[in-house]
């Protein structure tokens, strides 16, 4: 006898007999043999998986309810016990593999409540996460309704999957105003705009606050709806709510030219560097451009952002300035409107620039926002718009490989960060 409980035959020299399948797998072969051979199939109404399904659901049903009584069926315990089973109910549920009709035990009290399907259930859960998975998708009720009958041959209203994704709206309260880090290196805030049905259809911003947590990991800090019209107090308001739900520093926020942004910065938090996002400054000098001078543009403005520091990238506009202010003055002053929050990060070495000269990091993100509400066309309300946007952020990352990517990009920033902002990073983490 050898170790481990193995036998000298198991060492010994090798057999040709097959290893020995486990009873689930040679039940599962059986199963699906039969149904080939009696022409039954795997999938789709009738099909395997749905008689399954029943089976399974009718087993643990009458599992509970003899629980519920403390004695099997037809079991002799029951004689004279003061309840008994009394007959059972057909009911149809809707499941991953489709509907499913099975037959639910009842008791003379009706005190009987089932646990796997309750009373009153026309779902299993796992329908619910999926419909909600379709929608962060950006399919709207009528494509998950559509989806739902072709795969599934479920027939589902659109009020009713509207009702399930309703449901995420407790947890968005909740996420909304989790407690956040006490620090971190980097915040970028833009907007995504929707249509929005508020007696009129109209443009509106969805405001996105990305942090980079000190760990080099992303969080999204919340959901903002605007009105197109905000100013310092509009920030001034959502700064303090961040900083009330525990964050103490910030040491950069990055941000698309937002109006009344910096001053409410200065005001909450006046340590925090504001960098204007140098990719959309340079797609808004695009705007005033003829497409032929773009190229032309980008060639003579890339000396400007690339510049060693804040002198020499002011001599290279001043370059710029006079090829092209008078063909396109507006370019000029767009650039030098921007100067004091385009400048900050070239105070900073090539791993802080690199990472916060543009607004790159969010824009992923707002690319998925934007394809899960393009299909939609408007909102009937501010509170629709949100819940499509926070079920398209939750569904970011499923496999969690982008993630992994991000953080290894990162850590190299990190030690700049802690080392250009003489320790605030780790000293707030303390």
């Amino acid at each position: 006898m050898t170790s481990n409980n193995v036998t000298e035959a198991e060492v010994g020299e090798p057999t040709e007999t097959a290893p020995v399948k486990s009873v689930d797998d040679r039940l599962i072969d059986e199963l699906v043999d039969r149904a080939q051979a009696e022409g039954v199939q795997l999938t789709g109404e009738g099909g395997l998986l749905q008689q399954l399904t029943k089976r399974l659901l009718e087993s643990a049903l009458e599992g509970e309810i003899t629980d519920h009584l403390g004695y099997d069926k037809h079991g002799p315990a029951g004689k004279n016990s003061g309840n008994s089973r009394n007959g059972t109910r057909a009911k149809t549920v809707l499941t991953d593999v489709g509907p499913v009709e099975i037959t639910v035990p009842r008791d003379r009290e009706g005190s009987f409540e089932p646990k796997i399907v309750k009373k009153r259930q026309k779902r299993l859960s796992g329908v619910d996460e999926m419909v909600i998975s379709l929608a962060a998708k950006g399919l709207t009720t009528g494509e998950a309704q559509a989806h739902l009958s072709e795969v599934y041959g479920a027939d589902v209203s659109r009020q009713t999957i509207s009702t399930i994704t309703d449901k995420v709206l407790d947890g968005m309260a909740e996420w909304q105003n989790r407690p956040l880090d006490a620090v971190y290196p980097v915040v970028f805030i833009d907007a995504i705009h929707v249509k929005i049905r508020d007696g009129a259809v109209a443009n509106r911003p969805i405001y996105v606050a990305l942090a980079v947590t000190a760990e080099g990991r992303r969080d999204i800090l919340g959901l903002w709806v605007g009105d197109g019209g905000e100013g310092a107090k509009h920030w001034m308001h959502i700064l303090t709510e961040i900083k009330n739900r525990g964050v103490n520093d910030v040491l950069m926020l990055v941000c698309d030219g937002l109006k009344g942004l910096p001053d409410a910065v200065e005001t909450v938090r006046p340590k925090t560097v504001v960098q204007t996002c140098v990719a959309h400054l340079l797609r808004n000098s695009f705007r005033y451009a003829a497409r032929q001078d773009w190229d032309k543009i980008a060639k003579v403005l890339k000396p400007v952002y690339t510049a060693a520091t804040e002198n020499a990238a002011l001599e290279r506009f001043a370059e710029f300035a006079d090829a092209w202010g008078k063909k396109y003055p507006a370019i000029v002053r767009l650039w030098e409107n921007a100067w004091e929050e385009f400048t900050p990060f070239l105070r900073f070495d090539t791993e802080i620039r690199r990472i916060v000269c543009t607004t790159n990091a969010i824009e992923s993100v707002n690319a998925r926002i934007r394809r899960a509400v393009k299909s939609r066309g408007h909102f009937p309300n501010e509170q629709a718009a949100l819940k499509c946007v926070y079920l398209a952020v939750m569904s970011l990352g499923p496999t969690g490989t982008g993630a992994k990517r991000w953080t290894r990009r990162w850590k190299p920033a990190l030690q700049a960060f802690d080392i250009a902002f003489e320790g605030r990073l780790t000293t707030a983490q303390q």
